[in-house]
């Protein structure tokens, strides 16, 4: 017996993968809703009031959107032209994520923060929209960190040695005073990286004069040291994004493709 047309892998893909037919974006939009559909379940849940009112329609509708996304998965695998490179894709890694949830519940009943795994659906947003470019700046932005790591990692190492110096100053200089907060060095060294992050908690103050010195030097050395590890990622970025364009094409759409690109920033096929 023949096969409907619709449940052929070519009209599949061109449904599930493709976008510019009228079934396709029909497709499109009832993902869309079923993904925001699980993401406001998983805020509603987290509302002890709404989450006792509603709790029945709530696993109904998860149980629902389970299906649907499991479906969705094994009919990607099925009709992709190369399942295992769908599979090990950094989409197929996500697809496969975002429908574990459900299925973790029921043999780890307490684990419930695995269901965190559902705000994965919502990254499932750009394949939709078409914003693989997205993805070659989020690589390049990557890149530049892993190259940027050891300038990072010297960087820390001395901003440490620094707070650790100024928290023993301050511990020095305010130790003294009657029912001082800065009561041990692990304190002052908590107050010397919380003030020198501009963050200032409050929950600790110096009261003497030379105390509130330093505390305004170390408020403006954060300003400056801040900066640094910004400059130098920043350089990287420049680099990468300074790369000459190599002479190839996507093997899928045949778009023109940089030398550093890792997805095609018209389709999204991993080059």
């Amino acid at each position: 017996m023949k096969k409907p047309h619709w449940l052929e892998k070519k009209a599949l893909y061109e449904i599930i993968f493709e976008s510019d037919t009228p079934a396709g974006k029909l497709f499109d939009i009832i993902l869309i809703i079923a993904i925001s559909l699980s993401i406001i379940i998983s805020f509603v849940e987290t509302i002890p009031s709404l989450r006792h009112n509603f709790q029945f329609a709530l696993e109904i509708l998860e149980y629902i959107l389970t299906f649907f996304f499991t479906v969705e998965y094994i009919t990607r695998v099925y009709c992709s032209p190369r399942p295992r490179d769908y599979v090990l894709s950094f989409f197929g890694i996500i697809d496969l994520l975002s429908t574990l949830p459900p299925y973790l519940s029921f043999f780890l009943p307490n684990a419930r923060y695995m269901i965190l795994l559902r705000s994965f659906r919502f990254i499932r947003i750009f394949r939709i929209f078409k914003l693989f470019s997205f993805i070659n700046e989020g690589y390049v932005l990557m890149h530049s960190l892993q190259r940027s790591l050891t300038k990072i990692a010297v960087y820390f190492l001395f901003v440490l040695i620094l707070v650790t110096c100024l928290g023993t100053l301050m511990f020095m200089v305010e130790s003294p005073v009657p029912n001082t907060q800065f009561t041990d060095l692990a304190t002052s060294v908590y107050w010397a990286i919380v003030t020198m992050t501009t963050v200032g908690y409050g929950d600790i103050t110096p009261v003497t004069p030379i105390g509130r010195l330093l505390s305004a030097f170390v408020m403006l050395l954060g300003y400056t040291i801040i900066a640094v590890p910004t400059g130098i990622v920043t350089a990287t970025i420049i680099d990468e994004t300074q790369e000459k364009p190599k002479d190839g094409h996507c093997p899928r759409c045949g778009s023109n493709v940089r030398e550093k690109d890792r997805y095609c920033s018209h389709c999204g096929e991993k080059l």
